[in-house]
């Protein structure tokens, strides 16, 4: 069995941590100081009250990219941030919607038998 450090793991868990929530917290107030305090979808206003559900969208999905110019970045609520990563998954999957693949069509029609289904003089 091989021996695993704790405190050394603990200690690059930590500063993974920290690294993330100072990048986070850089373009966050960056971009909240370049853009309005408005969702870029829905158009729901902030003030500092509610300031903490207005997040920043990457818009190439690369949290890494943060351009000072802020360009790949979006202020959205909370709401269609989460709206706009889940279309992001079901674009990966290959969904255009919840129920079908992109290109597919639907293949059963209710109405076929329609005609047959209605007797005469009822």
């Amino acid at each position: 069995m091989s021996t695993i450090d704790h405190k050394r793991l603990d200690q690059i868990v930590l500063g993974a941590r920290k690294a993330s929530d100072e990048r986070d917290k850089g373009y966050r107030e960056r971009a909240l100081k370049i853009y309005p305090w408005i969702c870029g979808r829905c158009a729901r206003e902030f003030t500092q009250t509610n300031l903490r559900e207005l997040t920043v969208h990457h818009r190439d999905h690369n949290h890494d990219n943060n351009p000072n110019d802020g360009s790949n970045w979006e202020l959205l609520c909370l709401y269609c941030h989460d709206n706009e990563h889940q279309k992001q998954i079901e674009a990966d999957r290959g969904y255009t919607d919840s129920n079908t693949k992109m290109g597919g069509t639907a293949t059963h029609s209710p109405f076929a038998n329609l005609k047959a289904m209605i007797k005469p003089g009822k």
